[in-house]
């Protein structure tokens, strides 16, 4: 109990510079259509953690997340015309009702495609009631699956009296069964406080958009994949994004998936697109969704979502009006204490950081002042391949106090920095014309390898790294680790010494000039200047 205390002391000095942080950058302006704050929608409530759209997810999400908070509802129509929130059109997918209904799966055809599973027009919600929510992702811990039940839409807006944003996926489908989408929103509109509503169709929003023309609640349209086919008209999404000033006559924003505006290839960010510029041109709120913390994502976030979160808000071009995330107690975070942060704020972070670890130290009963020094591994190789010219630029950039090099010696005596001495660990030797010098080494490891010390330093700088993108390495010649006396880099030797050094080093970094090869990206290294590394 003693270390929880001081663990809650710690959280609250910790929290301290980031309140001055808020209030220094309180008179920042969103680049928003409105100029306010983003938007967090939590899909389905938080649900990252327990079933999409149970009770406890729509409660948790209210207790994490900002007090303007959204809660999503995915509809669906039982054959009783109960509005339901539950993720997939499809039972099956998010619900024990395989268990309990086991006789009871049809196939319909949904856009054209013939599905098979447990559909809510064949249950009444009398039968859903003994039905319960499980994780619709497999990889998510199942611990809270076949506990809650589906509930209402008019429940969740009971439960939730805040905002809620009702997104009707299939409307042509349970029109094909005689349920109308269209007097569900209506009526539930007049009850709960329905903030949006979207969909995928373009149909029904045209449907009812002289209903909610003068009301507060407004019209989405949802894009899916560019290259799917809209069922209404028969258009790819990706042709309907070229129309934007079509979108307006019947919605006041869009929500998109979030490779519309920052597009990714290989996990690695490519440039952004004009979309948001673009909509808020025509006066369209743009939100974005597909935001996960629990799947991959570009690596130029460094495994940090909160760090994609505010590329979508916090840059020098845009900010989406809003996001759709399954944790929206990330995004919370991100708009409310991490963003319009600027250089001077970001390394008041990086020193609060250090000295919550410097207090974990104290917490953990430590007697000596702790000396906490941030060391690279390989440069930032979480983010780029190891001991690369990108990997050692993001590691200064991010604040690093000594940057390492995992020393090898090449044939003609030239040190480089590498992370392993067998380059078939970290390169693509084996499909190079170097691919014959296999060797063995017992005393370095077993089976055969092709070595640092059998191929010369231009042969090795040749060859690609085994990743969707190639870089290139550093070479670490001695004379330049002579030059810059105030920047410091750990050195390891490599495996058959067994020894280490650390030393000043002049950390050759470069301009990367991106070309296109094949499946790859080329880094062609141009040294440019030296760039120093400050310890503190």
């Amino acid at each position: 109990m003693h270390k929880l205390r001081w663990l809650l002391n710690v959280l609250l000095l910790v929290c301290t510079p980031l309140a001055f942080a808020d209030h220094q950058r309180s008179s920042t302006p969103w680049q928003t259509l409105s100029g306010d704050r983003p938007l967090v929608i939590a899909r389905g409530g938080f649900s990252g953690l327990f079933p999409d759209s149970s009770s406890i997810a729509y409660g948790f999400a209210k207790e994490v997340s900002i007090s303007n908070a959204i809660m999503w509802c995915d509809v669906q129509l039982t054959k009783d015309a109960a509005g339901v929130c539950f993720p997939d059109l499809n039972l099956g997918n998010a619900s024990t009702i395989d268990q309990v209904y086991k006789n009871r799966s049809k196939t319909y055809p949904v856009n054209g495609v013939p599905i098979h599973g447990w559909f809510p027009v064949d249950f009444s919600f009398h039968d859903l009631e003994i039905v319960f929510l499980k994780q619709n992702l497999n990889f998510r811990a199942p611990y809270y699956d076949g506990t809650y039940p589906i509930l209402t839409a008019n429940k969740v807006g009971k439960l939730n009296p805040r905002q809620m944003w009702l997104n009707i996926q299939h409307d042509v489908f349970y029109s094909q069964h005689y349920l109308s989408m269209r007097n569900f929103v209506i009526s539930i509109t007049k009850s709960r406080h329905v903030k949006y509503i979207s969909s995928p169709e373009v149909d029904f929003l045209k449907s009812i958009a002289t209903k909610f023309r003068s009301r507060a609640t407004k019209l989405v349209f949802r894009f899916l994949e560019v290259d799917q086919t809209e069922p209404t008209t028969n258009q790819t999404y990706g042709s309907l994004l070229k129309n934007l000033t079509y979108i307006k006559t019947f919605a006041s924003g869009v929500l998109v998936p979030k490779s519309y505006i920052w597009p990714v290839e290989d996990l690695y960010l490519q440039p952004s697109t004009s979309l948001v510029l673009d909509a808020h041109k025509e006066g369209l709120e743009v939100f974005t969704s597909d935001f996960m913390n629990d799947v991959p994502f570009a690596y130029n976030y460094s495994y940090d979502p909160v760090s994609e979160y505010l590329s979508f808000v916090d840059n020098a071009n845009f900010s989406v009006d809003g996001v759709l995330s399954d944790n929206p107690v990330t995004p919370s975070a991100a708009f409310d204490c991490y963003s319009h942060m600027g250089a001077n704020l970001s390394q008041q972070a990086l020193t609060t950081y250090k000295t919550t670890l410097k207090l974990t130290s104290i917490l953990s009963f430590e007697t000596e002042k702790a000396k906490v020094l941030i060391i690279s591994s390989e440069g930032a190789s979480g983010d780029f391949p190891g001991c690369t010219d990108l990997a050692y630029k993001k590691a200064v950039s991010d604040g690093a106090d000594i940057i390492d090099c995992p020393v090898q010696m090449t044939s003609d005596g030239v040190p480089i920095c590498l992370g392993s001495i067998n380059l078939l660990d970290r390169t693509m030797v084996a499909n190079s014309e170097f691919s014959n010098l296999s060797s063995s080494f017992p005393e370095l490891q077993s089976g055969n390898g092709i070595y640092t010390f059998s191929l010369t330093w231009s042969q090795i700088k040749s060859l690609r790294q085994p990743t969707g993108a190639n870089h290139y390495f550093h070479q670490s010649t001695s004379s330049r680790l002579s030059k810059l006396s105030s920047s410091r880099v750990q050195l390891h030797a490599s495996a058959e010494t067994d020894s280490h050094y650390t030393t000043t080093i002049d950390s050759c970094i470069t301009r990367s000039n991106i070309r296109e090869s094949g499946c790859y990206k080329e880094f062609t290294l141009q040294p440019i200047e030296y760039l120093k590394i400050k310890y503190t």
